[in-house]
């Protein structure tokens, strides 16, 4: 307002006269919102009733409310089902989905393997059956798999025991060896068996009280596999129980063993076992009869239809627009979804008369032609949202807010306006809040677009930076997982780093007796060794990493499995030889045990 040297940004109105009258409410240190705000975060946080205080200046009473915390759900889509796209064309999946249920719940467990390309609405299919169980007595848990963790052996169990017990990040080991004790007793497992193997696996170290570990890693292994399993159908007999693993095509090898292991002892007991996978993942289990297969498909050009109707609420789009819409999106949700979106938020309609008219020509450029091309629109419309989408892609498809402020070059309150963009624009859901959040992208396709959007020298140049930050603030996630920053590194072009985190990552799994994830930490190593120049320190490496790799070969493969052959063969072969020694030359030269 003004003008000139006087001019100045003021906002006026009611709105902001009763948010000056419910700060005065206010007690020091405390957030008070009015009743038209609690409505529009239902189930987000505690809130205490403080009933219509008078506020000077406005006339008609408001209902104000004191903030106690937030409750720690995702997003109001978790707690808000109004907000939800309709679920369409997915009754019979529904259907089986509650069947199994009831079968579970009788004592005779069922499992569900859930097939379907990226976008068919997986996730929205669970979330449909989690809210029929809503009055139903049960437990529901979670694994969440992703690509950034397929090196890391059993990094979805680990996470969902840690979020189960209520973990913190700044909790001290006893403190979390209690929480541990009183899970476990819960459950009515031995305490004096189970702890030191899942300490262990969680990287607590064990107290006097508890006597170290002295059997073979594989055997530890083991064990810990079948007190995971144990303890999965020790809280279904406290109550009927549903164990969901999600993405499973982008699952470690030790965690899909365990599945298979729990699959093998679940028919007698009253858990319904929920596993999702894209079409490229191939089950490794035996066909049982209480295992039952389910394709998700795309929907037909009437469901798709009946979905754009859904999201206007009623109000009619012209057919023009639906039609193309339901062409381009070719039966996939997602896209329905999020081009619908995008076209009700751009200047293409406007609305009159109770339905939406085109304001001008429906040119080929309105509606994108490809899911990506819709997400990228959606991003370039945030602004400081996309730096942030950009920046977290990186990161991962659920990254924290204090590695995502440490690696940020954007000055805070930029950084929480972009963050607010995305989460408004339901690209990000959020858990918690700053500095304790957590962000987790909405889609991986979401994840994705933002990710290739970026050039590669920028990608490189990031993943560096997140290499450093990781290595100086947060040494502790670097030790309990190498692999990540080794990830970091080799995105970011720097082999030299990349092999050495790669060998910890390889080295570390291989105590553990995860052979697979070894194999592939060190195998990965070995390919970028060959990218470096011919010297001594080269071929050094190189027979490090062959050494590292016979024994988890050896473990997963066999003793006389030629690529556990080919690996001694190849450490013990010399710059300049004119051929390579057999196995039983490589253990004369290296002392090992034929076997």
């Amino acid at each position: 307002m003004g003008g000139g040297a006087k001019s100045e940004v003021l906002a006026l109105g009611d709105t902001t006269n009763i948010a000056a009258r419910l700060e005065a409410v206010a007690a020091a240190d405390t957030v008070v919102i009015s009743g038209a705000t609690r409505r529009l975060v239902p189930g987000m946080f505690l809130l205490h009733d403080l009933g219509t205080p008078p506020l000077k200046g406005v006339a008609t009473p408001i209902h104000a409310h004191a903030v106690v915390q937030a409750t720690g759900v995702r997003s109001r889509l978790d707690v808000d089902p109004s907000m939800l796209t309709p679920l369409v064309g997915r009754d019979q999946e529904l259907g089986l989905l509650i069947a199994r249920w009831e079968q579970a719940r009788e004592g005779d467990g069922q499992a569900v393997l859930i097939a379907g390309e990226a976008g068919l609405g997986k996730s929205r299919l669970l979330q449909a059956f989690r809210e029929r169980l809503a009055a139903a007595p049960h437990s529901w848990l979670e694994c969440r798999c992703t690509p950034y963790s397929q090196g890391s052996a059993f990094h979805p169990l680990i996470e969902l025991v840690e979020q189960g017990l209520g973990f913190k990040p700044h909790d001290d080991p006893e403190s979390k060896l209690r929480r541990l004790e009183a899970g476990l007793a819960y459950a009515k497992l031995s305490t004096s068996e189970v702890v030191p193997l899942i300490a262990g696996l969680l990287s607590l170290p064990l107290p006097d009280r508890y006597p170290p570990l002295r059997q073979s890693p594989e055997l530890q292994r083991k064990q810990t596999m079948e007190a995971l399993v144990a303890w999965t159908l020790a809280l279904a007999e406290q109550q009927p129980l549903v164990m969901l693993y999600e993405d499973l095509h982008w699952c470690d090898p030790s965690t899909v063993e365990l599945l298979g292991l729990l699959l093998g002892q679940s028919p007698t007991a009253k858990v319904l076992i929920l596993v999702t996978f894209r079409p490229s993942f191939e089950p490794p289990w035996p066909g049982r009869s209480h295992v039952t297969p389910l394709a998700v498909n795309r929907l037909s050009r009437r469901e798709a239809t009946n979905m754009i109707g859904g999201m206007t609420r009623g109000v009619p789009l012209p057919d023009a627009v639906v039609q193309r819409i339901v062409e381009r999106a070719d039966g996939v949700p997602l896209f329905v979804e999020e081009v619908t979106k995008m076209v009700l938020e751009s200047d293409l309609l406007t609305q009159r008369d109770g339905r939406y008219e085109l304001t001008g020509p429906l040119t080929e450029l309105a509606i994108p032609s490809t899911l990506q091309d819709s997400l990228m629109a959606r991003l370039d419309r945030l602004d400081t949202g996309k730096e942030v989408a950009q920046l977290g892609a990186a990161l991962g498809r659920e990254f924290p807010y204090e590695l995502l402020r440490g690696v940020s070059l954007q000055e805070a309150p930029r950084l929480h306006a972009g963050l607010a963009q995305l989460v408004d624009a339901e690209l990000l859901y959020q858990r918690g809040t700053p500095p304790a959040a957590t962000y987790t992208f909405k889609h991986a396709l979401i994840q994705d677009t933002a990710y290739q959007s970026l050039l590669k020298r920028t990608r490189q140049q990031l993943h560096a930076r997140i290499a450093q930050v990781l290595e100086e603030r947060f040494p502790e996630r670097v030790a309990a997982a190498p692999e990540v920053i080794a990830r970091h590194y080799d995105q970011a072009g720097l082999a030299t780093q990349a092999i050495a985190h790669y060998q910890l990552a390889g080295e570390r799994a291989a105590q553990r007796s995860a052979n697979e994830e070894a194999i592939g930490h060190l195998r990965r190593a070995l390919e970028l060794v060959g990218t470096l120049a011919e010297t001594r320190e080269r071929h050094q490496r190189e027979l490090g990493l062959q050494m590292a790799l016979g024994a988890p070969l050896g473990a997963a493969r066999g003793w006389s499995h030629p690529e556990y052959e080919g690996t001694y063969a190849r450490a013990s072969w010399r710059p300049g030889s004119a051929s390579r020694p057999s196995c039983r030359e490589c253990s004369r030269q290296w002392r090992l045990p034929i076997l």
